[in-house]
């Protein structure tokens, strides 16, 4: 019997070259669909940069042809975390190689933003960039939206057993409800309603009245709860055209539902969507909070002598922003000077939340809080029947203790890790209001949607600047996938 290596280093080289592959077709379409609409200059760079991509994949792939992928729990952890990472470092490329971001930092702090839909960006006039650039920005966060290891996984099902370590290790969460029995095929469904609702989304934004371009890029970012936009404003740019707005509301709120549960929609089974507890808080939530921002607003408007817009704008704007927030899309319809102290300091309160499982939202995730509060909720019950066993239910079944454990000690990493991101960021001479909003944005995966921080990082130091990287990383791939790397546990032999 053959021993089996402590970590496969081969399985690992052969999926970062697959990555390699699928970044550079990526960018390759988009260097190609520049050339079709624009003829511009940038072409031949980005062209270039894709074809290094794909031939120094194709290599690596040929290569490691011989060995059997078989993934592992380790091995998953790796290839997730710097599979990430490879494809930022790559995915600079188009920037740099255009001079939209001559400066590496740059170029990997809004790599990073992209493929982790964090939304923060240090481009000072997103306007000025060449569409080629702007496409393949949006097209990051569009592939960051369902995850790039999910990607591969429905491209190239050579992963056997292998794949549920590699899908769990990039989306950690709560449950184990799949479309089909098999990893692949559950990839490649998420995948193809992901496609079809993009599609849909943007054929509406050029109904409404965008541009077919800027109707391609937000409905890249919008699904993917990414929050780039081609306008300096944001969706504040659209105010005269509400339509676009409120389809970007819906496939907002699709973004950050459970793509599972999208599947059901589609096919009509609206019972077992209703049923579901984590979407039931979702909708609950976004409609609670919305309607408490809109009554705040309302009174507002009523003490000003001079009304900036009327209650009917100004609800559509309350219901834009709290869904863009809870779904951590990022997205900004009206500028923040708008909103009261009290609603600014509410919509911080909001990053907290994040979407549902399943989704393209990043954040704690709803079902964590749901299931957190309900075993709080049994605690007092306990306390007046300690012999009794009182489980936590969801969805009408007991959850396992291992995973209330797990769901605290996530809380506990979460709130020490939001305490040292501050406080990283105030040694590095950030303010302390920006060092907290910077780590919520950043960790939260909420990017721009809080005050003017896309102006804030630009003027941050390198060091401060790769530090808001590290964050986002952690908070799209949920903490534990990269800290448990730095752990000495995880490199020793058992």
């Amino acid at each position: 019997m053959v021993k089996r290596a402590f970590i496969n280093w081969n399985v690992v080289a052969r999926f970062m070259s697959l990555l390699l592959v699928v970044n550079g077709v990526f960018m390759l379409a988009t260097s190609l669909l520049s050339l079709l609409f624009y003829n511009e200059v940038v072409f031949y760079s980005m062209f270039s940069s894709s074809l290094a991509l794909i031939l120094l994949g194709s290599i690596g792939l040929y290569f490691y042809k011989e060995y059997k992928i078989e993934s592992y729990r380790r091995e998953g952890y790796i290839i997730v975390t710097f599979g990430w990472i490879l494809m930022a470092i790559t995915g600079t490329l188009p920037y740099i190689t255009t001079g939209v971001l001559p400066s590496f930092t740059d170029a990997f702090f809004e790599t990073m933003s992209g493929y982790t839909t964090v939304g923060a960006s240090i481009i000072p006039d997103v306007e000025q960039v060449p569409h080629a650039v702007l496409l393949w920005r949006s097209v990051t966060q569009w592939i960051g939206g369902m995850g790039m290891i999910v990607l591969a996984i429905a491209i190239l099902p050579m992963l056997g057993v292998g794949g549920m370590q590699l899908f769990a290790a990039e989306a950690p969460v709560f449950g184990e409800e799949k479309l089909h029995p098999r990893i692949t095929d559950t990839a490649k469904g998420l995948w193809l309603i992901y496609i079809g609702f993009t599609a849909l989304q943007a054929i509406l934004l050029k109904l409404a009245g965008m541009s077919v371009f800027d109707a391609i890029n937000h409905a890249f970012t919008t699904l993917s709860t990414g929050g780039f936009s081609t306008k300096n404003n944001s969706i504040a740019f659209y105010n005269d055209l509400p339509f676009v707005q409120l389809i970007i509301m819906v496939f907002m709120f699709f973004g950050g539902m459970n793509f599972i549960l999208s599947y059901y929609f589609l096919k009509g089974k609206f019972r077992k969507v209703i049923a579901d507890e984590e979407f039931r808080m979702y909708l609950t939530v976004l409609v609670v909070f919305s309607i408490i921002v809109i009554l705040f607003m309302f009174s507002h408007l009523m003490n000003m002598q001079d009304r900036v817009m009327e209650y009917g704008e100004m609800a559509r704007h309350a219901i834009f922003q709290t869904i863009s927030i809870i779904t951590t899309t990022g997205f900004v319809s009206a500028p923040h000077d708008t909103w009261t102290t009290f609603i600014s300091i509410f919509f911080f309160a909001l990053m907290f939340l994040g979407g549902s499982a399943q989704s393209t939202s990043g954040g704690i995730k709803l079902v964590r809080h749901l299931i957190l509060l309900k075993n709080g909720v049994l605690e007092f019950r306990r306390a007046f029947h300690p012999r009794a066993v009182l489980p936590v239910r969801y969805n009408k079944r007991a959850v396992d203790d291992s995973i209330v454990s797990k769901i605290l000690a996530f809380f506990t990493l979460f709130t020490i890790t939001f305490v040292v991101g501050v406080l990283v960021f105030t040694a590095l001479g950030i303010a302390p209001k920006a060092a907290i909003a910077s780590v919520a944005s950043t960790l939260g995966n909420v990017g721009g949607a809080y005050g003017e921080l896309n102006s804030d990082f630009i003027e941050y130091s390198v060091v401060a600047k790769w530090w808001a990287t590290f964050l986002m990383l952690l908070g799209r791939l949920e903490l534990f996938t990269v800290l448990i790397l730095l752990t000495p546990y995880f490199w020793k032999k058992v």
